[in-house]
């Protein structure tokens, strides 16, 4: 019994890395790059109203879907990916930080038929953008 329980622990965290996401990111510095040169793309910012309001990359559809993690949160999303679907551009998600909730809407995304070719997240979100 012990020795089945060894092998499913240890089958289950060999399967982690297969299973977990391979996320693509982009520095401040690379993003500013492409937005001074006009070949951004789409610029997804899911920070709440309250911290995109006092700051945020012009240019950037907010959707106040932050942290998506409900229902809710998701929904505020529908808008902006029947508009992505209509587009090939790369999609850069700005959040807060560029941590969990950058992920949940990257997944989310991906999940709605965005190709995930097309996603990429900001390094350090909106926190780390010096610009």
């Amino acid at each position: 019994m012990k020795k089945i329980i060894v092998m499913f622990v240890a089958t289950l965290l060999l399967s982690v890395p297969v299973l977990a996401s391979n996320y693509q990111y982009i520095s401040a510095a690379d993003l500013k790059d492409k937005i001074d040169k006009k070949a951004q793309g789409l610029l997804l910012d899911i920070q709440v109203k309250g911290e995109f309001d006092e700051h945020h990359i012009p240019g950037a559809v907010a959707t106040f879907a932050f942290p998506v993690k409900s229902d809710t949160d998701k929904e505020k999303l529908q808008t902006f990916i029947a508009q992505a679907k209509e587009k090939s551009e790369p999609i850069t998600i700005v959040c807060p930080r560029g941590g969990g909730g950058a992920k949940r809407a990257y997944d989310y995304l991906k999940e709605q038929g965005v190709a995930e070719s097309r996603l990429i997240i900001l390094e350090g979100g909106q926190a780390k953008w010096p610009y």
